[in-house]
């Protein structure tokens, strides 16, 4: 059984990024989950309509607030972002009883920063970039494994394979923040951080 970890403060910190940070690391370090850095990515098509999936966190920055994933930025994430560059994420880790919202205008990550991290990933992890239209329509199954065949035949005489044009990280920057731990009957801890051109406000709220 997980041992429970320590709710929200009595007295609220002036800013949340400290505080998220260390809720982020605990997830890394305490929770069971497979991929305890997952979250839920919602964005904003260009005609309105809202979708989510999951992506992996791979980045937060605690001085900025920022945490960035990586994607096909021709994918439905990455044209709803290029229409309204903003997202909200979520956390959750279960069996630690926590939740994390963030919310916050986009910016794409820098190219040295998309190469430096492409270059960590699995091979078939970039070879399978290359390959997949992502969010675009395949005949079959059959048609993406012999695509992967192809751009596979392509780089097996390259060591360090480049990063495909399309692909890249994004980079939330948090503006709204909420840390929320759930308690017997309902009684949850809930805090909200807002931040404005004069800095962070943050109050508790109801559960």
């Amino acid at each position: 059984m997980t041992t429970p970890l320590p709710a929200l403060p009595d007295t609220l910190p002036a800013e949340p990024l400290t505080l998220l940070g260390e809720w982020l690391e605990a997830g890394r370090t305490h929770s069971t989950a497979p991929d305890p850095w997952v979250m839920s990515l919602a964005t904003i098509d260009a005609d309105g309509r809202p979708s989510a999936r999951m992506v992996l966190c791979r980045l937060y920055e605690r001085e900025s607030g920022v945490i960035a994933f990586y994607t096909n930025r021709e994918s439905r994430k990455g044209l709803a972002l290029a229409a309204h560059p903003v997202a909200a994420a979520v956390f959750h880790w279960a069996d630690l009883e926590r939740q994390v919202r963030v919310e916050g205008p986009v910016t794409e990550s820098s190219a040295e920063e998309s190469d430096a991290y492409f270059a960590r990933r699995q091979r078939l992890s970039q070879l399978a970039a290359w390959a997949s239209d992502q969010s675009r329509p395949l005949a079959s199954r059959a048609e993406f494994e012999r695509r992967l065949a192809e751009v596979t035949e392509r780089f097996a005489d390259v060591e360090s394979i480049p990063r495909p044009p399309h692909w890249g990280g994004y980079r939330i920057a948090a503006d709204h923040v909420e840390l929320w731990t759930q308690l017997a009957g309902r009684t949850h801890d809930r805090a909200v951080w807002t931040r404005t051109g004069e800095g962070w406000s943050g109050t508790r709220q109801h559960p």
